[in-house]
């Protein structure tokens, strides 16, 4: 057992750009979920949309910057034609409608008749040229000590990705500690009681869907550009469950929370599944128990269960406040 490759899998995992857009991801959806309360299930959309805006856009020309403006401002718009008829809804059937609407615009974009503008199931390809055209770091270079290293172009993309989690962390600091941001923890807390104090909750929920939705969108050009395409499937459904795990593990409704969730189970995640990849390959009882492609999906087994014990041990989470999450039981 290659204990070192192990955990150089992990980390190198824990500091990826990957990692940085869920993080991203992760902030725009504690904006949502862990401080108005909204029930949002479809959160990947906002991504998809977020990079897709960019990627039409470059596709047809625009320059890369506008193309990523006009990916965040179609993301916002996304949340608010989404909250206009949704947000009146109870948390159960907001739930149902937003993953729906997730799903329907991800088949939207891959379906034949959208072809002509998002290329279908294959999506946009090569409008990342610009981007990395920025690179101070000559691409092909590796850069770390030992084995512990990344090329140029993979540490381009994690500066820039960490630059984005911490202006976004700063961004959501700023909002959280303003009057506004108190008036969305008291609807959190009590609509009722904020409702009856003169202020307009539907307005509240609906601004912070569009900014949650906007900060998602920045996320989705994240992943758009370390990949250099953008496609439909990147977006499923599961991606909304892994950020809910991400926000729940570091703590709802905390600052920080987003960020120390995702590195905690990007580390957990890819650490397990090189662990049990290794072991596979090197342990001869492993090896004859399960196939290479069963070992890598043992590290779901692992994660639920680490989620069933954060759950009964820690249910507010790592950075959170248990009187917040107990607050419906007073």
């Amino acid at each position: 057992m290659d204990w070192s490759s192990v955990l150089i899998d992990g980390l190198l995992a824990t500091i990826g750009p990957i990692t940085a857009a869920y993080a991203v991801s992760a902030i725009g959806l504690n904006l949502q979920f862990g401080y108005a309360g909204l029930l949002n299930f479809g959160h990947v959309a906002f991504m998809l949309v977020g990079a897709y805006g960019m990627g039409i856009a470059a596709n047809f020309g625009a320059p890369l910057w506008l193309g990523i403006i006009i990916g965040i401002l179609a993301a916002m718009a996304l949340g608010l034609l989404l909250g206009i008829p949704t947000l009146r809804l109870r948390a159960d059937y907001l739930a149902i409608t937003t993953i729906a609407a997730a799903e329907a615009i991800r088949l939207l974009v891959r379906s034949s008749w959208a072809q002509p503008l998002t290329n279908g199931v294959f999506g946009i390809q090569g409008f990342a040229g610009p981007f990395f055209a920025l690179n101070p770091f000559p691409a092909a270079e590796l850069y770390g000590f030992g084995d512990f290293v990344v090329t140029g172009r993979k540490l381009w993309v994690m500066i820039v990705g960490w630059t984005v989690v911490a202006l976004m962390t700063l961004l959501i600091a700023r909002l959280i500690h303003s009057p506004w941001g108190r008036v969305l923890k008291a609807i959190r807390e009590d609509e009722d009681a904020t409702t009856s104090l003169g202020k307009n909750v539907f307005a509240y929920k609906l601004q912070a869907l569009m900014i949650g939705g906007g900060i998602a969108g920045v996320a989705g050009i994240l992943l758009a550009l370390e990949q250099q395409n953008v496609t439909p499937d990147a977006y499923l459904p599961k991606i909304t469950f892994i950020l809910y795990v991400i926000v729940i593990l570091g703590g709802a409704g905390t600052i920080l929370g987003p960020i120390v969730g995702a590195v905690v189970f990007q580390f957990m995640f890819f650490t397990i599944d090189a662990l049990m990849v290794n072991a596979q390959a090197n342990i001869s009882w492993v090896g004859d128990l399960l196939t290479p492609a069963a070992a890598g999906q043992v590290k779901l087994v692992f994660v639920g269960i680490g989620m069933m014990l954060l759950m009964i041990y820690r249910p507010q989470g790592i950075l959170g406040n248990r009187e917040e999450v107990l607050i419906d039981e007073r």
